[in-house]
């Protein structure tokens, strides 16, 4: 069972998840602080390239299954064109209204 995406308790990252699945570039971007970074699986990568190839060009879209750490942390299944569905968790980093990390990687 998913988690509605309303129903996510952090804002700033149910704006994420809800420009993400959208494909709204502008939107996802308008989130992210311009010094933004992140880890896939533990290696830390160049954030625009990693958006471009895993979100925007592949169709990426998140399923929440749950969150926790005030609404920062979530499980999702996660699929793309290029990938196909892989139980995925997230993790975010908030300063000022804006996400200043994000982390991701296989459940």
């Amino acid at each position: 069972m998913t988690l509605p995406v309303k129903q996510l308790s952090d804002p700033v990252v149910r704006a994420f998840v809800t420009a993400l699945n959208a494909h709204d570039e502008p939107g996802l971007l308008e989130v992210l602080t311009p010094d933004v970074t992140m880890s896939d699986d533990g290696s830390d990568r160049d954030v625009r390239p990693w958006l471009d190839r895993e979100v925007f060009a592949s169709r990426g879209h998140m399923d929440v299954v749950s969150e926790g750490g005030d609404g920062r942390a979530l499980v999702a299944d996660y699929r793309n064109d290029t990938w196909g569905s892989m139980r995925t968790k997230w993790a975010f980093t908030v300063e000022d209204g804006k996400i200043s990390r994000f982390e991701t990687g296989q459940a």
